[in-house]
């Protein structure tokens, strides 16, 4: 995945986990665990972003003469 200036997926995944333990940290004031909190929903939305991103670029690759043909992935499951 080609880095930005942005926090790439990975990153952001490593991030969350240990705002999730923060959460879970019973001895947490409830400041300390809103902070944790806000920082959680901002790191989920940036993951949303960054995974709609990597869609559209996936989109653009996957055109024909011109014309998009967007498939579905495959759910890993036999037919």
């Amino acid at each position: 995945m080609a880095k930005t200036g942005k926090l790439d997926l990975e990153a952001t995944f490593t991030q969350l986990e240990a705002t999730i333990d923060k959460l879970d940290d019973e001895q947490a004031s409830v400041q300390d665990s809103l902070n944790a909190f806000e920082q959680g929903i901002k790191l989920i939305r940036q993951a949303q972003k960054t995974l709609l991103e990597a869609e559209q670029r996936v989109k653009m690759l996957m055109e024909a003469d011109g014309e998009p043909s967007a498939e579905d992935f495959p759910d890993g499951t036999p037919e």
